[in-house]
């Protein structure tokens, strides 16, 4: 829902009804932007089903260990962190593709990128060469992320009064999840009846038809010596010098982070030599996950946290600005407002209650991130349910499970409030791990609870047997659980964010949700290999604990500066 927007007198304009459900679509078929749009959003929700959900399934499918398949979902993080690679999207010219357009240029290349990859996977076999799949499979992550900073870009730049920018918004949304339908649910069908080399080659070329859609969509001129950064110089500025050390520091450690990673990724997944032992997943992230947080969060916050005391020093002097940087000077600062900026914006604001503020986002979504990348193994090779019946619960039901859970969590934040909103998504997802380990076990509890409302009963006259019943249910909490969760952490962190900052800093806030989740997932599949699922999934709902901590920390801190706010205004 959006704000009413304010008129120049001050009076608030009537709202505008938009469109919504299968009325988006009719919108979508009438407009040559909104047509693109849909097809856009499409382009990025398919990849994105594919390589992080459904090329899980395959993996299980076929034998792959869930340790191993912990290790390659972290491609993931191409997505999370793809606000690092964002100024070169938005600046480099690529030559020979411009004429297409300052952001078609990239989408085509991705595209083109995203077709030759997922054809590429669709023909290697991950049993005899899953470093090559894994190497492929990283490639093609990286360029839907890519193609999701360009459509995104595309999107605000081309939005109008003819075709606002929350009504494009919609419509991307709408292709998004028609697409995570058709790389989920449709792909998990087709694979019942053919190979998955075809599956992904099928998906392959309706990315390739999108493509044609793109060639057709407008697009806005760059612009002309734009400085790429916005208020590192003037009144109160920190000077180039300065900036350029803290953010050899920071850009040190996120290399050391991320080059630790690839290599581990790489020994995990390399051939190995008859009767070597692999690495361990678990040994890996004891003994490195703590430090790759430190790099990638504690080294930037520090490095904010000097910022800020650098910057109060200069007690308003204004820094030396350039008249005509330098490209690098241009890249530099592009990577100090991305990385050093949004967190130093935060110690500004926060203080040492930003430690709270981080925690509870590292936390939040912890117990659901660290296994969803092997719910597909789970349902599919642990519980041998059928690809038909995981496509309908997981991607069908459950994405109306989903809306339920979203909708929920709207009503409470307008109801209940926001703190007790935002406590509620953080108790109920690690209650749903524990309704997995009963499903893993049986499902006993589940049944119990089934025929005590009489929701078996429901199930049978709906064509579902008891069994197929405990997926949908658990599923049902799961979804709803979740759905309500998500819209109770944006809520907040829109909220949170800085208006200077919006964007750079809500994607960063955003970004460290999956990171401690991603890295963890090579620990949980080492886990699930060797303990099994039940026992697991316990352990794994203790994650609520410390994220309802966090929560309750992050409450006291507002309570406490609203205190403070009331007592100041008191004695002024």
């Amino acid at each position: 829902m959006t704000a009413p927007t304010m008129t120049q007198a001050g009076a608030i304009a009537a709202p505008v009804p938009r469109p919504r459900g299968l009325a988006l679509l009719g919108v979508a078929l009438r407009s040559r932007k909104a047509g693109c749009m849909l097809a856009l959003g499409f382009s990025s929700g398919l990849p994105f089903a594919l390589l992080i959900g459904t090329l899980n399934a395959w993996l299980g499918e076929v034998g792959i260990k869930l340790a191993t398949i912990g290790v390659l979902s972290w491609i993931g993080l191409c997505y999370s962190f793809m606000f690092l690679w964002a100024p070169v999207v938005d600046r480099l010219r690529l030559p020979g593709l411009e004429r297409l357009g300052r952001r078609k240029s990239w989408i085509v290349l991705c595209q083109t990128v995203l077709v030759a990859g997922i054809t590429a996977l669709s023909f290697i076999d991950p049993r005899a060469a899953i470093g090559l799949f894994a190497a492929v499979a990283f490639a093609t992550a990286f360029a839907s992320a890519t193609q999701d900073i360009a459509i995104n870009a595309w999107r605000i730049d081309v939005a109008d009064e003819a075709a606002p920018v929350e009504l494009l918004s919609a419509i991307y949304q709408f292709g998004y999840r028609t697409a995570s339908i058709v790389g989920g649910a449709l792909a998990l069908v087709m694979a019942a009846r053919m190979s998955w080399g075809h599956v992904f080659q099928v998906m392959a070329g309706l990315i390739a038809l999108v493509a044609l859609f793109t060639l057709t969509a407008p697009d806005t001129p760059r612009r002309i010596n734009a400085p790429g950064y916005d208020g590192l110089d003037g009144p109160s500025g920190l000077a180039a010098g300065p900036r350029a050390g803290l953010l050899f520091v920071v850009l040190g450690s996120w290399t050391w982070a991320v080059v630790r990673v690839g290599s581990f990724m790489v020994r995990m997944l390399a051939p190995m030599a008859p009767g070597t032992k692999p690495p361990s997943v678990a040994d890996f992230t004891r003994a490195n996950g703590p430090l790759i947080v430190l790099a990638t969060v504690g080294v930037p916050l520090l490095a904010a946290t000097v910022a800020h005391g650098l910057r109060v020093r200069v007690g308003g002097r204004a820094a030396t600005a350039e008249t005509a940087p330098t490209r690098l000077r241009i890249a530099a600062n592009h990577a100090y407002s991305a990385l050093v900026s949004p967190l130093e914006e935060l110690v500004a604001r926060f203080g040492w209650w930003v430690l709270s503020l981080l925690g509870f986002i590292l936390s939040y979504a912890l117990c659901y991130n660290i296994w969803a990348s092997f719910a597909y193994p789970f349902y599919l090779d642990t519980l041998h349910y059928t690809k038909d019946q995981v496509a309908f619960g997981s991607k069908v039901f459950g994405i109306f499970m989903t809306m339920i859970g979203i909708g929920a969590g709207g009503y409470l934040f307008a109801r209940a409030g926001r703190f007790p909103t935002v406590l509620i998504g953080a108790v109920l997802p690690p209650l749903g791990n524990l309704l997995y380990a009963d499903l893993a076990e049986g499902g006993r509890g589940i049944d119990a609870f089934a025929h005590l409302l009489r929701l078996d009963g429901l199930a049978a006259l709906c064509g579902a047997d008891a069994r197929f019943a405990r997926l949908l249910l658990a599923i049902c909490y799961e979804n709803i659980s979740t759905g309500l969760a998500l819209t109770a952490f944006v809520a907040y962190v829109s909220g949170v964010v800085s208006k200077r900052h919006t964007a750079i800093q809500y994607a960063l806030l955003s970004s460290l949700v999956s990171l401690v989740g991603t890295l963890g997932r090579g620990v949980v599949g080492e886990a699930f290999d060797r303990y099994g699922y039940a026992p697991v999934f316990r352990m794994t709902a203790l994650a609520g604990v410390v994220s309802a901590s966090f929560v309750l920390l992050e409450w006291v801190r507002v309570r406490r500066n609203g205190a403070m706010a009331a007592e100041d205004a008191m004695t002024a």
